[in-house]
């Protein structure tokens, strides 16, 4: 590896040397394209997974200078040493599959330890071995079934409510199912079967998916008014298996599309007796979901998803009578972000319920009782629980992530705490200046506990829950090699949002040949959804977004403007029913700002790239935000809300559908568009309907403006692949620099 490194480097050197000046020439074409090995392991002592074994012991595999090194850390001793000789298992291995395999290159999976045995199971190439540390002894116990093979699962299928199969009662003397969409037992010793109810209908049947009380009396079976049925079709145009095209399709529903309706359904077993539950309460249906009994048959419980998101409910049954009681009655009066930010636990059976609520303008947890009376609110202040990592019933104490906690850090830095049940006694478990990543021993009393930021490589510390103290700094990560290749820290950069007083965070990537003396071309890629906050917080050597198109001749950005989360509440409602702000006045008062600063960053000659919602925000660049943005590459964007998924755009963008969708829409807006736009499209995307940017083509067309359509054969949701890649590098080039790309040919050559 080490001699491989050295001639990419005198290559580049070479390369350098050949042309210290250009932008978007052959040379930086070639260097763009060699970056990513000449970055690739550079960076040692940053291991990624770490295993705790109940005995409080831990292995973790290092990345070391040498290759890869399983170690064992003794968490009483506070020691670390080698999991196994290196050497010896090597050998082995080598013996058994008849390949050489060397010391520092050893890829095992799913490693499993006895302490008992002394002995280690793991897969390695197509086998399962078990392998004996007393006795230096390695048996194969299994051959293993390529992985590559299985099918990918589809994350739109409908939910099908017929498929459940009979479900026995918990003595296993009854079984409930479904007969002529109405709800059935049979007794098991007899096979005499009852009917319960009565109301099924084929337009509004009793599901298949059936809960007994756990003491085998009651029954919850609900009615399923079903929906809509909304498929997406594309044509893959050349499939590996045949000649001829294939016609595909989803399942796929938009916003607006009619949804299921379920009622839940009280049954008392030996009465026979249906009671009927009234559906006041959650008769606006998105969902309904986490239908539970209590374990001591007093009640089923379920969550109610109001359509349109400005609701959300907890709902208790009573077993006895039905009667309803709303636990948790969530409101708001633009959206709940139930996809990223609800957490519920239900201690001692519904005794107590621990929940996380943004109504005071910040994430927090509250605590309620089980009548569902708001007890207390658990966590308060200008800064936001980002996760509920861990409810101990026992110790009452609830372990959570954090981010804002600190003045002088990244408010978008994780941190990890815990807390009392009583509100009190908040414990800071990690503290120094950036992004944590934590791994609990079983038992929670000590943790593993990595940290990092882009500037720096990750610090890796054994902790103890007691008192968060490090006992053991296991790694530290060395990148001198990286540096030594010319790689340049991502630069964190802050300045004032369009409110003049919030800050806005971003990184400014800068070639390895950097000059301050030239003229760069700013690019920026984006992704502007409100689900999540996007720019990186973790060391990186390479970031594919970023890193090759700088090597190009180009500062490139990434920034977190209003609209996206993880801040407070207000930060992201900007979003709310305005998907076209996408965060553009941030973003355009972060670059000037830094542009200010640094004079060698050209202001006036701005790309922007994206996909998916980053797709659709590059298209909105131009769109709605020419007066700044130039150039602009979208990759399978979502270009009308419309026609995207329902459960993410109408989170965001409401229901019912309203002039504000066309207001957002790049389609219906195309006429305004100025500048330099490409179109980058999967052909079989089925993740955002293709059609969506098929539609931004033809409103282009029709409004006679000037853009470039590149659709992939066979590609799914991506940013278009190694040709897409290609494809962007030359638009920017040519639009942002003036530069004729040279021919990739040459660049492979």
């Amino acid at each position: 590896m080490k001699q491989i490194m050295k001639k990419v480097s005198l290559v580049l050197t070479f390369i350098c040397c050949i042309s210290v000046y250009g932008q978007g020439t052959l040379t930086e074409y070639k260097k763009a394209v060699a970056v990513d090995s000449l970055f690739r392991d550079t960076v040692f002592n940053t291991p990624s997974e770490f295993n705790w074994l109940p005995n409080n012991e831990l292995w973790y595999i290092n990345n070391s200078e040498n290759g890869k090194e399983y170690l064992l850390v003794n968490v009483a001793e506070q020691q670390q040493k080698p999991f196994f000789d290196h050497t010896k298992l090597a050998k082995l291995l080598s013996e058994k599959i008849e390949e050489k395999i060397t010391p520092n290159n050893i890829n095992i999976r799913d490693l499993e330890f006895n302490s008992d045995e002394n002995d280690l199971k793991f897969s390695f190439k197509n086998f399962l071995f078990r392998y004996n540390l007393n006795t230096n002894s390695l048996k194969v116990l299994d051959t293993i079934n390529d992985r590559k093979n299985r099918d990918r699962a589809y994350w739109g299928d409908f939910f099908n409510e017929s498929s459940g199969k009979p479900v026995p009662s918990p003595d296993n003397t009854k079984t409930a199912f479904i007969k002529n969409s109405n709800l059935y037992i049979k007794d098991n010793k007899t096979d005499i079967e009852t009917q319960l109810s009565y109301d099924g209908t084929k337009g509004n049947f009793y599901s298949s998916y059936i809960k007994w009380s756990p003491d085998g009396k009651k029954i919850m079976a609900y009615k399923v008014r079903p929906g809509e049925d909304h498929k997406i079709y594309f044509v893959e145009s050349s499939p590996k298996e045949q000649l001829q095209p294939i016609l595909q399709s989803r399942d796929y529903l938009k916003p607006g599309d009619e949804l299921p309706f379920r009622s839940p359904q009280l049954f008392i077993v030996d009465a026979k007796q249906h009671i009927q539950i009234p559906t006041d309460e959650f008769n606006s249906q998105y969902d309904i979901s986490k239908i539970e009994w209590r374990a001591d048959s007093r009640a089923f419980t379920f969550e109610y998803n109001q359509r349109g998101h400005q609701a959300f409910k907890v709902i208790e049954v009573n077993a006895e009578t039905g009667k309803i009681n709303v636990l948790i009655n969530e409101t708001s009066n633009t959206f709940i972000d139930y996809s990223s930010k609800k957490y519920r636990y239900d201690i001692e059976d519904g005794k107590q319920i621990v929940w996380t609520s943004e109504r005071d303008g910040w994430n927090h947890l509250y605590l309620y009782n089980g009548d569902g009376t708001l007890n207390k609110q658990l966590t308060k202040g200008n800064w936001v629980v980002r996760k509920v990592i861990h409810v101990d019933e026992k110790n009452k104490d609830i372990y959570f992530t954090a981010s804002g906690l600190d003045k002088n850090q990244d408010p978008y830095f994780l941190h990890y705490c815990k807390i009392g049940f009583d509100g009190k006694n908040m414990k800071r478990l990690t503290s120094e200046n950036g992004n944590h990543q934590v791994t609990f021993s079983k038992d929670y009393s000590h943790y593993i506990d990595q940290y990092s930021r882009v500037d720096m490589p990750a610090v890796t510390l054994l902790k103890t829950t007691e008192n968060a103290k490090t006992i053991l700094e296991l790694q530290k990560g060395d990148h001198s090699e990286l540096i030594k290749q010319g790689w340049i820290a991502p630069e964190v950069f802050t300045s004032k949002g369009r409110d003049g007083k919030t800050d806005i965070w971003g990184i400014i990537v800068r070639p390895t040949t950097f000059d301050p003396n030239r003229s760069y071309p700013i690019i920026e890629y984006i992704y502007a959804g409100p689900h999540d906050s996007f720019v990186p917080k973790d060391f990186h050597a390479y970031y594919w977004s970023m890193t090759s198109l700088a090597e190009l001749g180009f500062i490139v950005v990434q920034i977190d403007g209003m609209g996206t989360s993880n801040r407070f509440k207000a930060f992201q409602d900007v979003s709310w029913k305005n998907l076209k702000d996408g965060g553009f006045a941030d973003r355009k008062l972060w670059m000037t700002a830094a542009a200010k600063k640094y004079p060698y960053m050209n202001i006036d000659k701005v790309g922007i790239h994206g996909t998916s919602a980053g797709g659709q925000n590059a298209g909105a660049a131009l769109v709605f935000n020419s007066d700044f943005y130039d150039v602009a590459v979208a990759s399978c964007g979502c270009h009308d809300n419309r026609m995207d998924k329902m459960w993410w755009n109408e989170q965001f963008m409401g229901y019912p559908i309203g002039p504000h969708y066309a207001a957002c829409s790049n389609v219906e807006n195309a006429a305004q568009l100025e500048g330099h736009l490409m179109l980058i499209l999967g052909e079989v995307d089925d993740n955002v309907d293709p059609a969506s940017t098929m539609q931004f083509a033809n409103a282009l067309i029709k409004a006679n403006k000037d853009f470039e359509l590149v659709t992939i054969p066979g590609m799914s949701h991506s940013a278009g692949g190694d040709f897409g890649e290609r494809k962007r590098k030359d638009f920017f080039v040519k639009h942002l620099m003036g530069v004729t790309p040279p021919s990739w040919k040459k660049i492979y050559n």
